[in-house]
């Protein structure tokens, strides 16, 4: 059995690329290594442990990682003398023993079913000085046991299941994140309690796809039900991702209307506008069924914050199908896009589709789609104009520390003056009223109104 003690007073240093599944993974593995003795570090070059915890959605996550572990060669001895370099998350998943052949300096690889396992997989390395990898295809400890190092005392992620069962064409995830996997109920609902009870005030429901949460029990997708309860916990806001729109039912909706706590904001991923590029992606529903959604969503929560993700250039895309990815856009008045061009993926059946369209056209639909998503973030965001709203201050702006910046129940980020002769970091996670007289793009700013809460 491993000796863990070797493990007491290094110092760790954790880099995340990726969703916010891989946020919270790496929020378990920095909870299991305080648990262990360690000590967190402010940057790698004073860490006796580097853990990059990897994405393999797009080719560029690969380009990065090997970067960002190149880079670890040229930095100074760690305080204890040995450095050991670990590599997590998808990429590991994926590719396993193999990531040792091109990244020399990486000491551990461990994939997304293996994290309850990094301790022993690290002390082993500082004991013996040999690479050690563990790469199941199955959870081999639970990951949601594991303690945690939030970031923030005011937000959680909160994982209801992993996995995901829908293999959309261009996508890996299924790949590395194995089949759909349900938490209890029960679980998820007492850990919002427990988080309510240290003064968590907004937490994130994660799964790849939470619209189907309970279908791998043998049950009808219990989603709506689970909204209902976490909304009874006492918790103050409740956001969640991602969502499947062929997955989204009624009963979801009307949890979203009826239970206070559930903000006003919803990630519907529509990736194409073209019914015939949404079949080859093996989406599972056409831009009439999407469209005839948000309407739908819409007509129940009238100003919510529709929000989505987009590829430009899936393989065979023509001029025809991307003018109606960007007719859509003008149609469901999105309030935020993520927009992506398309990235091959090895394994995945998009991958073998031959594609002679030049990246010079790819590029030019890319960047018109921007500019349509921009201006409709910023017809979005004029709805906010003289109204006030309750900001969550997460902190001050990067660029300027007496400006608060925080979230709206919308999830659009706020900016407002810090009160006169208040220490910012004192009003992180509370609430502050603000009333908007500025509305841009990307954020609102205006003057706060009454007290902090």
């Amino acid at each position: 059995m491993t000796d863990l003690s070797i493990l007491s007073g290094k110092t760790y240093f954790i880099r995340t690329f990726g969703c916010q599944m891989n946020l919270h993974d790496s929020e378990r593995v920095g909870g299991l290594l305080d648990s262990l003795g360690c000590l967190q570090a402010s940057g790698p070059e004073d860490a006796d442990i580097v853990i990059f915890m990897t994405c393999c959605v797009r080719e560029a996550a690969d380009t990065r990682l090997y970067g960002q572990c190149s880079s670890c060669k040229s930095l100074p001895k760690s305080p204890s003398g040995h450095r050991v370099v670990a590599v997590g998350g998808c990429i590991a998943q994926r590719d396993g023993e193999g990531l040792l052949t091109n990244l020399d300096n990486v000491d551990v690889i461990f994939g997304t079913h293996s994290i309850a396992h990094v301790g022993e997989l690290l002390a082993d390395a500082f004991i013996d000085g040999s690479r050690h990898v563990r790469v199941e295809e199955i959870d081999t400890g639970s990951a949601t046991d594991m303690p945690w190092h939030r970031e923030t005392a005011y937000h959680a992620w909160v994982p209801i299941m992993t996995g995901c069962n829908n293999f959309c064409s261009y996508c890996i995830v299924p790949y590395v994140r194995g089949r759909e996997k349900s938490r209890p109920m029960d679980e998820v609902v007492d850990e919002v309690t427990g988080l309510v009870r240290q003064g968590v005030r907004s937490v994130t429901l994660l799964g790849q796809n939470v619209n189907s949460y309970g279908r791998d029990q043998g049950s009808a997708p219990r989603f709506a039900e689970l909204l209902r309860r976490v909304g009874d916990t006492g918790i103050e806001r409740i956001y969640f991702t991602s969502s499947h729109p062929k997955d989204l039912l009624p009963e979801t909706i009307d949890a979203m209307a009826e239970v206070p706590a559930v903000m006003p904001q919803l990630h519907l991923a529509v990736q194409s506008g073209s019914s015939r590029i949404l079949k080859l992606m093996n989406r599972k529903y056409t831009r009439e069924q999407y469209l005839d959604l948000v309407h739908r969503v819409r007509d129940r929560i009238p100003h919510i914050a529709l929000t989505t993700d987009i590829i430009v250039g899936f393989p065979g895309e023509t001029d025809e199908d991307f003018e109606q990815t960007v007719t859509l856009v003008d149609e469901a008045r999105f309030a935020q896009a993520f927009t992506f061009i398309y990235s091959k993926r090895d394994g995945t059946p998009a991958a073998k589709i031959v594609d002679p369209t030049p990246r010079s056209v790819i590029q030019k639909r890319f960047d018109r789609l921007v500019k349509h998503v921009e201006r409709t973030a910023f017809e979005y965001n004029q709805h906010a104009l003289d109204t006030t709203v309750p900001m969550l201050i997460e902190g001050t702006s990067k660029k300027n520390d007496r400006v608060l910046q925080g979230k709206s129940p919308w999830n659009q980020t706020v900016h407002c003056p810090v009160p006169d002769g208040v220490d910012p970091r004192e009003l992180v996670g509370k609430v502050l009223d603000v009333h908007i007289d500025v509305a841009r793009t990307w954020y609102l700013s205006g003057l706060s109104t009454g007290e902090p809460r």
